[in-house]
Parts: C-alpha cells; structure tokens; sequence
C-alpha cells in the first residue's frame, strides 16, 4: 500500500485565509493534483480519510474548509457520528454560512485553490480534477465552468440543487465546460428531484460535454460520508470506482 503524507496549509484568498488538508504519496516526485470540495458538514477525519484514500491512488489531493470565512475548521462541534437526530441542529447552525457562501466567493476562491496547487511543488503541472460531496458537488461543477483551461475532469456525488430555475444554478455553467464530467446521483435525495437530474443531463448534453450521470439505486443523500446515518457502503464504493475511473482517464 503506498504511503501517504497529510499535513495541515494555509491558503491565501481575497477573502482572507482558507485553512485546508493536503495529503500525497510519500514517495514519487509530484503527483497530479485534485481538489476535494466538502460537503457541508465540512473538513473533519471523514475528508481527510477520502483525501487520503485518492493519494494512496497516487494524487496530490487539498481540502480546502470552504467555510473558512467563518474560522477554522470545524466551524461547528460535530459529534463523532452524525445520526438522524443530530441533523437538523447541525443544519441550523450551518445555514447562515452556506447562504453566505455565494457563487461569486465561492470562485474567488476556487481561483485561490487553483493558483495554490499551481505553485505547490507536490503537484503536478497541468490541469487538474475537481470533486464534491453534497454541497461541494455544485461547486465542483461551477468550478468546471469558471476556470475550463485548469479543470480536467469534475466529479460530483450526491449533490443537490444542482439544476434549479434560479438565474445562478449550477447547471447554467455547462457551455463553459471542457472538462470530462461525472456525476453519482442518490435516488432518495429530495434535494435533487428527478426534474433536476433531467435538467442537469439536458444541459450538458446540448453543451457538447463529455459526461456520464447516473443514479445510484438506493443511496439516500450522503452516502459517501461514513461518520454519518446516511452512509451506505456499496454506493460509497461505487462512487470510488466511478471517480478512480474519471482520474484514470484524465491524467
């Protein structure tokens, strides 16, 4: 098993700094580099676990706290495990700084990441890939859209509203792409109804995107996120196929 390195960075934006998790492989010389967006419970052993997983695979990865506006991570307490109860006040208190996090900073600072990663002597020059989980989904495909000359392949699992009617939904980006796109859909996610699912497979393929979009029979959203209720084990491994597949084809 190849041995990896994660060490705590600091990331200058415009917005002040981000704190983040990089991890790579020990050994190797610099590695092609991908950004892990969170999910909205945020940077924890849970990412940093995925994150290592992915460099063990042979990938420089960073995991920037996309919340770092409003400190360090955690930016909440979080339980060990996340069950069905500890949800909705977990919920409550992350509201305001998910509606704070507009799609107009959220780039500003995927700008940030990018440049870091260009600079970062562990990874490799050249485009990059992008993921996401739940929230980190959309940003993953705005990410895709916004910067289209450093985005190679974009993942995203179980994310939601990621095709609304609202004149800055994520899907809008889809002309803009010329990343090979991924996408692990949960089928009992009602925050991703089957209009958007629709909508989001629609305008990528107008667009003339190299993508595959697929609904995960079962999985519930979160199924990714084995420190939570909603973990589910066959999808977790699924989407490792499907985004270890996507890498492979990209670098």
């Amino acid at each position: 098993m190849t041995a990896v390195r994660g060490t705590d960075v600091d990331i200058r934006t415009e917005d002040g700094t981000a704190d983040a998790y990089l991890t790579r492989p020990v050994e190797g010389g610099a590695r092609p580099a991908v950004l892990l967006y969170m999910d909205a419970y945020g940077l924890r052993p849970r990412l940093r676990e995925m994150a290592d997983r992915l460099a063990r695979a042979g990938y420089t990865v960073l995991v920037p706290n996309v919340f770092h506006r409003r400190g360090r991570a955690p930016v909440v307490e979080l339980p060990e495990f996340i069950d069905a109860g500890a949800r909705p006040e977990i919920f409550r208190r992350l509201r305001p700084t998910m509606r704070a996090l507009t799609p107009e900073r959220a780039m500003r600072d995927a700008g940030a990441y990018l440049r870091w990663l260009a600079e970062c002597p562990a990874a490799a020059g050249g485009p990059v890939a992008v993921t996401g989980y739940c929230m980190g989904a959309a940003l993953a495909l705005r990410t895709a859209g916004a910067y289209p000359d450093r985005v190679a392949a974009a993942a995203g699992f179980h994310g939601g509203r990621l095709a609304t009617d609202a004149p800055d939904s994520p899907h809008l980006v889809a002309g803009r792409i010329t990343a090979e796109v991924y996408f692990g859909h949960a089928d009992r996610d009602r925050s991703l109804p089957p209009e958007q699912i629709e909508r989001l497979e629609r305008a990528l393929t107008d667009a003339g995107v190299r993508h595959r979009c697929e609904v995960y029979a079962g999985a519930g959203h979160g199924y990714t996120q084995s420190d939570t209720a909603a973990y589910d084990k066959e999808a977790d491994e699924r989407h490792w196929a499907a985004l270890l597949g996507l890498l492979a084809r990209t670098f």
